[in-house]
């Protein structure tokens, strides 16, 4: 199974616009599946869906049974014959032969949203993930919406932290952790997100980072941030190297063996 999935990361997925760096993916493929063999329950959430390049690699982990709600305004509109964002994501869909569950797509800003919009559509949130506005009120804002929506043993998951193009959204991660008290911790960082659980779980997802077959390929470097140790996953300069030209030159059947 895992196969099929590491096939879909780095051929199939491709042909989807947007932006999920392949270590992530992987982190996502070993977290989820570390979920799944505990029986941790609860939906999945997504802030910020854009062409749907998380939205289908989630759906591809999980199947199309699993509930996935899925927050953006959907209000990009491309000049070429005016094809909008949302038209764009379900055609991507269609493409990979994996479904949009509509009826859990929320067309909205989510700093406009309650937590029961999240809750009624699936559930208390297991892996929620949160890729939206990039500025400290929408970092504060879907924060406390993630976290009044998580189950126990979920976890949210920052995108852009430490990027410099957007400092803000370190500033709004590092806020939340502090606002809460110890009540949560980052259990694994790579370069572009953070990855958060409630204490109690954090031996657990650690653990997770530690020994899954799926992220062997990377450097574990353990690093303190605010109070917990991380384990930061390096992906060394000569392998993205490797996988960008790779890609670049249409062997995105190749590119997987840089990851191995």
């Amino acid at each position: 199974m895992n196969s099929s999935v590491r096939k879909f990361i780095f051929h199939d997925l491709q042909a989807i616009e947007g932006y999920i760096d392949p270590p992530d993916a992987l982190v996502f493929l070993a977290i989820l599946r570390s979920q799944q063999s505990a029986s941790l329950q609860g939906g999945l959430a997504e802030i910020g869906v854009y062409y749907g390049r998380s939205y289908f690699l989630l759906r591809k982990i999980c199947g199309d049974g699993e509930k996935i709600v899925a927050i953006d305004p959907f209000d990009i509109v491309k000049p070429d014959h005016g094809v909008t964002q949302y038209e764009r994501f379900a055609a991507g869909g269609r493409q990979l032969g994996l479904s949009v569950d509509e009826e859990r797509v929320i067309k909205s800003d989510s700093t406009l949203l309650r937590p029961a919009d999240v809750i009624e559509r699936a559930g208390l949130i297991r892996f929620f993930s949160i890729d939206g506005g990039h500025m400290l009120p929408h970092v504060e804002a879907d924060s406390r919406l993630a976290a009044a929506s998580l189950a126990e043993h979920g976890i949210i998951v920052f995108d852009d932290t430490f990027n410099p193009a957007w400092p803000e959204v370190t500033a709004g991660v590092t806020d939340f952790l502090r606002e809460e008290a110890g009540r949560y911790s980052v259990f694994c960082l790579t370069k572009y997100k953070t990855y958060v659980c409630r204490q109690p779980f954090h031996e657990f997802y650690a653990r997770t980072i530690k020994t899954s077959p799926e992220l062997k390929t990377f450097d574990h470097i353990e690093t303190e941030f605010l109070g917990s140790t991380a384990i930061r996953l390096h992906n060394p300069m000569r392998r993205r190297i490797a996988y960008e030209v790779m890609v670049g030159l249409g062997m995105r059947a190749w590119s997987e063996r840089a990851y191995r």
